[in-house]
């Protein structure tokens, strides 16, 4: 745990799953899908990726003259680039913006993010598709975005970074099932002994029940001889 960060320095899908950033195994399929895709940056995208800015929940009628506007306030704005629809050419609600200089780029980053534009609240981080190595984009299942709802949240980014990872004493870890991998043992053959072993105990249960239940009426038979004895013994003191 000792280059732990709550920022992401590589990507990769399976930590970006985690909220802290140390899971395991994947817990849904879009970790999956992440995991076998194989994405290629678009080369078509032109401009220095490390002067870029990433803005995203963009109303849908902001326009690239409102965006100028706005982001023109922190430095000199080299291109604008809104996403669009290829078919309806309606806005996809993000835009990346390139700065002619970094103080330029790093003030836009740090005073631009939740700003209010066109009502809406809108958020700002640094190109990653170019710079943060791994890279999958959420289409793909990748991604720092995600709604709880769905159950595919992210984690490793700027709007939710990883939280510090709790280490708890090696008893209570043990106690709770909490430790190592090797003590954790979630695999599914784990899981299929685990099954196994049910199903025996359920097999041994059956065949325990007859014997219960001769017992049982084998005890029952015993104490209604002692009953009838005793009543006996009843009828030949009172005929005395």
């Amino acid at each position: 745990m000792a280059d732990w960060a709550p920022i992401a320095k590589e990507y990769d899908p399976l930590k970006a799953g985690s909220i802290d950033g140390t899971d395991e195994e994947p817990h849904d399929r879009a970790i999956w899908r992440a995991m076998l895709a194989r994405y290629v940056p678009n080369k078509g995208v032109t401009g220095d990726p490390h002067l870029t800015l990433f803005v995203a929940r963009l109303n849908l009628q902001t326009t690239e003259e409102k965006l100028r506007e706005v982001f023109s306030r922190y430095g000199d704005i080299r291109k604008i680039r809104l996403v669009r629809d290829l078919v309806t050419g309606f806005s996809k609600g993000y835009a990346f913006v390139e700065y002619k200089e970094e103080r330029a780029l790093l003030k836009a980053h740090r005073d631009a993010n939740r700003l209010v534009i066109d009502q809406h609240e809108i958020f700002v981080d640094f190109e990653l598709e170019r710079t943060l190595k791994g890279w999958i984009p959420r289409r793909l299942g990748g991604g720092f975005g995600g709604k709880k709802e769905s159950g595919q949240l992210r984690f490793g980014g700027r709007d939710r970074p990883f939280r510090k990872p709790i280490n708890l004493p090696a008893m209570k870890s043990d106690l709770y099932g909490e430790g190592s991998a090797e003590k954790r043992n979630w695999s599914r053959e784990g899981a299929r002994d685990w099954r196994s072993r049910e199903r025996d105990h359920e097999r041994n249960r059956d065949k325990r029940w007859p014997e219960r239940e001769r017992s049982w009426a084998w005890g029952e038979s015993e104490r209604d001889s002692k009953e009838d004895k005793s009543r006996g013994r009843d009828r030949r003191d009172r005929d005395r």
